[in-house]
């Protein structure tokens, strides 16, 4: 156990270590220039006087080669300091941390619902006994992947915003505030975990220890909910991690659709300005929770089916 806790944290290491160099090396390269960007204010880049464009690169160490650049942002990343934001003069980390439980709170609850969702559909299209209501079901998964993010929060925010004045259309005013992001983002999510848990489903109920639960007597509700949907939810508990980084990803677009004050926004307003320390962080901190839900799923895979341990679980995961 411990053995294998030490190899998946290197693993996580070499990959914080591999996210942060990529995201540098892409900042890098970028043709444009942030401190330009940060004179202007928006205004005429080529109206800023060059001395102090000078001035301000010798004062965020821009002047220096990349090697040195990135060696010392290496060494104050591993102590989670990031330098502080080209716009606003705050802490790269700190600004991550003052909208850090709003992204949480909608990701959390995407994830909830999305979790239920998925599973209850995917139950409800395998459970029937009618063929034609089982295939109907099943049709509504592919509809919901297709669905963009943006285009179910636009809908939504006509219907029970615009429409029915029930729910309000933006803002982070309480949990009424949080209802319709976190269905905008649960919708696709939801519709992934259905699809693959579906698929696993109609393949658990075919095995010959279903028919033995069946032979013994076992009610249906018994035979589909206890024996086959535990065992058939291991493929649906691996893109775990991905449905993490759908949500993560989804919640940009729900904060800018919503006008919500969170980590998607910060993200979207650092990248537009080249705010290289923000974006730093924020790169860091969503590798970091890939991480740890990689870690976490791993870890689950024995309390639901005994018969994996977790060398088999390290080993497949090498």
């Amino acid at each position: 156990m411990t053995g294998y806790l030490l190899r998946r944290a290197a693993q996580g290491v070499f990959v914080l270590w591999a996210a942060f160099t990529l995201a540098f090396a892409i900042l890098y390269l970028l043709p444009s220039d942030p401190v330009a960007i940060m004179a202007s204010s928006g205004g005429e880049q080529s109206a800023v006087d060059p001395a102090l464009l000078a001035d301000l690169r010798a004062q965020y160490g821009l002047d220096r080669s990349a090697p040195a650049q990135y060696l010392d942002a290496l060494r104050r990343a591993v102590r989670l300091d990031f330098g502080s934001s080209y716009q606003s003069g705050a802490p790269a980390t700190q600004l991550i941390l003052d909208v850090l439980p709003q992204t949480l709170q909608l990701t959390a609850a995407g994830l909830l619902l999305a979790v239920v969702l998925g599973v209850g559909l995917a139950v409800a299209s395998t459970y029937p006994r009618a063929r034609w209501v089982r295939h109907a079901l099943a049709s509504l998964p592919p509809l919901g992947v297709s669905l963009p993010v943006f285009w179910v929060g636009l809908m939504l925010v006509q219907l029970f915003s615009f429409r029915w004045s029930l729910l309000p259309a933006m803002g982070n005013d309480g949990p009424a505030g949080l209802v319709l992001p976190a269905v905008a983002l649960a919708v696709p999510t939801s519709a992934s975990i259905a699809q693959l848990l579906a698929r696993s489903l109609r393949s658990t109920l075919t095995e010959p220890y279903i028919e033995t639960a069946r032979a013994k007597g076992a009610g249906r509700a018994r035979v589909h909910l206890r024996h086959a949907l535990r065992n058939a939810s291991l493929p649906a508990l691996t893109v775990l991690g991905v449905v993490v980084g759908q949500l993560l990803s989804g919640a940009v677009v729900t904060e800018t659709v919503f006008s919500r004050a969170g980590l998607g926004r910060l993200t979207v307003s650092a990248v537009n300005t080249q705010d290289i320390p923000v974006v730093m962080a924020v790169v860091v901190f969503s590798a970091l929770v890939f991480v740890v839900v990689a870690l976490v799923t791993d870890l689950l895979y024995p309390l639901l089916d005994p018969r994996i341990s977790l060398r088999q679980t390290s080993a497949s995961a090498a």
